[in-house]
This record gives structure tokens, C-alpha cells and sequence, in this order.
């Protein structure tokens, strides 16, 4: 008998938040896959910026693109006792309590609820969302998976609140959860080694559609010491270029979708295999459609034909991972990227058509004993290159290469507080940068974008 299972994608609470095309990519992936099984899914989505309860007063409805992306709502809340030293607002992104609490009430015959996880540091948005469901709903089973599930899974255990805590990926294990409460035995069960054989995300949950997020593969054959990608998937899998143009085919054909936002780590990794084909399909089929990768995509695949391929397709947002300009930290963080790749590739990229404006260089800053000169210098290069640097300040993740280092000199309690892993505390600042120059760095290069 298929069950009545609520999905829930908690709040943000944070010092800043931007809508740069987020959505619960895995728990949508997981209401199609609980759908094949014959089950009632519905949805509940905290960052939902059209939510009718909170748009009544236009005037205080978050700003929206073209695009797709946009702001969030925002109320300013009181400051967990960890953050409190803090002097900027700490804020709770999304509707308020009250809609929420409602919500709730109408799925008060649900069987179970799954609620997912992002930033590790955003767990105090998960908590309160298991705490008013729990409240709401005393009886019924809470399940919580994602990323903050994965990478911080004993903390999330002991203090969450939830049933039970799924690290990794969650399609089987669900499945095998749901067996176990209820003696439901699945009718349909994904291969996981072909990505293909998963059901779309189950997007028509959400009240607009105005974009719809893309994967075209798990995983990264890449093992930078600062990324976790290989710890929430540990194989490298992709998709078939043809499956994914379907994919992108149906969401506009029925739906009406420009808008689309890769989410993969290495969509220009061996473009041959995929970027190349897909775009090809695509082209092949008519469809008209606006690409955007705010990720940060590998530089070394980039060649003159690729840009221009890139450029006519479409991709309006591209964004493209360096980290630094310094050989060594580039060699012992991964070595995915050399200083003459970045140069070679932007003036592929501009002549293609793409402006110094377009073609952003995300430049880590605070990685543990990162000196203030080679973020300058990194600036610096990229400029000379010709393309706009974009700062990305180091977050300390549990699990990744770089994580023993960033324990040894955080002056926070990174271990046992996820709530340091905020990268706008620049957990691992130090005498060589401190907050106070990264500020004036990030300053000048706010000044330096407008004048662009």
C-alpha cells in the first residue's frame, strides 16, 4: 500500500544568502524515485520565494531575474551563542515560522517525512524545521540525509532531532528504509551505476518553475584537498549526452523552461564524451535555451571551439575554478589548473565573444596558511588575463585533505562547531591574512565590478 511522504527543504540561516539558481536537486530526485514507487509525495519548500502567504504585500516580495535567480525572503534573528562575537546580522532565509507551521498542519496524514541538508553550517534551519514538525507532527517518523547529514553525520545524530540520519547518496537507502518501517518492498530500484535509469527530479512540486538545475554527471575525477565531492560521491559516473538533451527537451517542451543551471563538477572534464555532444543535440533539436554554471567549471578543457560553442548555445553565467595563481598551493590542492591554461583559455573565451565581465575566475581565499600576497597576486594574474576575479572564501570540510590543516591553525573550534565552517568568518584566518585585509581586498574588487 504506497504511503503519504512529505519532503521538506529546510531554511537558510546565515550572515548573507542569494538564490544563484539553488534547489533540492537530491530530495526531487527522491520524490520521483518514492513516485515509481507508487508513493503520495509532497513538498514543502522553505526557500520558496513565491509562496502566496508571504507575497500578499508585492512590495516586500523578494526581487527575481530574468533568469531565475534572485533573492530570498529575510528576517534578521538572533544570533546562535557561537556567532554571537559576530557584528553582522545573522539572518533566517525563506518564509516565516508561521507559514511553515501551517503548512505542516495540512500533511498531518503523512506516513514520514525527508528533509535534506546543504551547508554544514546551515544546520540550525534544519533544526527548527525538524523541531516545528516534530511539534506538528509527534509521531511520525523524520528522515534526514544531504550534505550536512554526510559530512558532519555524528553531529547531526546526536542533535537534529531527526528518526534517523542517512549519509550519501539516499535513493537506495530510503528505499531499503521504507522496507524496513513499513514491509513496502520497492517495485523500482535505479541502477546506480547508470545515472539514466533515475526518474526527472520531480520539479512540477514547485509552485514556479522559473529555472530547472541540471545534472549530467555524480562525482569528479578530480581530488582537490579543499572539495568534498568525492566524499558525497566517491566514483566519477556520467550520463549519456542524448538522455540529458531529452531531459532538457521535456522540461521546455511541457514546462516552458529557458532557464537551466548545471550543477556538475566536471561538465567540461574530456568535453568530447559530453559538453560537445549534448550542446550539438541541442542545437540539432531548436531549443532555445539559457545556460548558466555558477559552480565553477575546469578551465584546462576550454579551446577556441569550445568557447565558441559555449557562446552560441547560450551559457550566460559562466564560471570557472582557479583558486590561485601560486605553483605550489596549485600542486598541493590538486593541480587541476596552470597559470597559462587560465590565460590561454579567457582569450579563447573573449575572442568567442564573451567580456572581461562574463568570464569569472573564483579565487580561494583563507585556506590554512594562505598568505595575503598570494590572494593579491592571484587578483592581480587574473586581471592580466583578462577576466573578472571572483572571491571564494574557504569553508573547512569535514573529511577533505585540507581539513587536518585547517583544524591545526582556525582559531574556531571547527571540530566540534559546524557553525564555523562559515566561510564569511574566514575560519582559517591568521597574521599572514586576517579579516581585516580580506574586507579591503573584497572591497576594492566590489569597487572595481561597478565600475565594469
Amino acid at each position: 500500500m504506497s504511503k503519504k511522504i512529505l519532503l521538506v527543504n529546510p531554511w537558510i540561516y546565515d550572515f548573507a544568502a542569494y538564490d544563484f539558481w539553488i534547489k533540492p536537486l537530491g530530495l526531487l530526485y527522491l520524490g520521483a524515485l518514492l513516485r515509481r514507487n507508487k508513493h503520495l509525495v509532497s513538498f514543502l519548500d522553505c526557500l520558496d520565494p513565491h509562496h502566496p502567504s508571504m507575497t500578499k504585500d508585492k512590495d516586500k516580495a523578494p526581487r527575481r531575474r530574468s533568469f531565475g535567480d534572485g533573492k530570498f525572503f529575510r528576517q534578521v534573528v538572533p544570533k546562535p551563542d557561537a556567532l554571537k562575537t559576530q557584528s553582522r546580522s545573522y539572518c533566517r532565509y525563506g518564509i516565516s515560522p508561521e507559514v511553515f507551521a501551517e503548512e505542516v498542519k495540512n500533511h498531518s496524514d503523512a506516513d514520514m517525512v525527508l528533509i535534506t541538508s546543504m551547508m554544514t553550517y546551515w544546520y540550525p534551519g534544519v533544526f527548527e524545521a525538524i523541531r516545528l514538525i516534530k511539534k506538528a507532527l509527534p509521531m511520525i517518523p523524520v528522515v534526514l540525509g544531504g550534505k550536512y547529514a554526510t559530512l558532519c553525520h555524528d553531529h547531526a545524530v546526536k542533535f537534529s532531532g531527526a528518526d534517523y540520519v542517512i549519509a550519501g547518496p539516499g535513493e537506495n537507502q530510503i528505499l531499503q528504509l521504507i522496507q524496513n518501517i513499513f514491509n513496502e518492498e520497492p517495485v523500482f530500484s535505479p541502477d546506480v551505476n547508470d545515472l539514466d535509469s533515475y526518474p526527472y527530479p520531480a520539479f512540477d512540486l514547485i509552485r514556479k518553475i522559473d529555472h530547472v538545475p541540471l545534472i549530467t554527471s555524480r562525482g569528479c575525477p578530480y581530488r582537490c584537498s579543499y572539495c568534498a565531492s568525492h566524499i558525497l560521491n566517491p566514483e566519477f559516473r556520467r550520463r549519456d549526452p542524448m538522455q540529458v538533451a531529452d531531459e532538457i527537451e521535456y522540461w521546455q517542451k511541457k514546462f516552458g523552461v529557458i532557464n537551466f543551471c548545471f550543477y556538475d563538477d566536471a561538465l567540461l572534464v574530456n568535453p568530447e564524451e559530453m559538453i560537445e555532444p549534448l550542446l550539438r543535440e541541442v542545437k540539432e533539436r531548436n531549443l532555445s535555451c539559457q545556460f548558466h554554471c555558477p559552480n565553477g567549471l575546469h578551465l584546462r578543457a576550454i579551446t577556441k571551439e569550445l568557447s565558441e560553442m559555449l557562446y552560441f548555445s547560450g551559457f550566460k553565467t559562466i564560471r570557472f575554478g582557479f583558486e590561485t595563481s601560486d605553483f605550489s598551493t596549485q600542486v598541493n590542492t590538486g593541480g587541476k589548473v596552470k597559470n597559462e591554461e587560465l590565460r590561454l583559455a579567457v582569450r579563447h573565451l573573449k575572442n568567442a565573444g564573451y567580456k572581461t565581465r562574463d568570464v569569472g575566475i573564483y579565487l580561494l581565499c583563507g585556506m590554512p596558511f594562505q598568505s595575503a600576497k598570494q590572494v593579491q597576486d592571484s587578483i592581480d594574474f587574473v586581471k592580466s588575463c583578462g577576466a573578472r576575479p571572483m572571491l571564494a572564501e574557504y569553508s573547512p570540510i569535514p573529511g577533505t585533505q585540507m581539513w587536518d590543516n585547517a583544524v591545526k591553525c582556525s582559531c574556531f573550534d571547527i571540530h566540534g562547531e559546524p557553525l564555523y565552517h562559515n566561510n564569511s568568518l574566514l575560519p582559517c584566518q591568521s597574521n599572514e591574512f586576517s579579516f581585516s585585509v580580506y574586507e579591503g581586498i573584497k572591497k576594492e574588487l566590489k569597487t572595481a565590478a561597478q565600475r565594469d
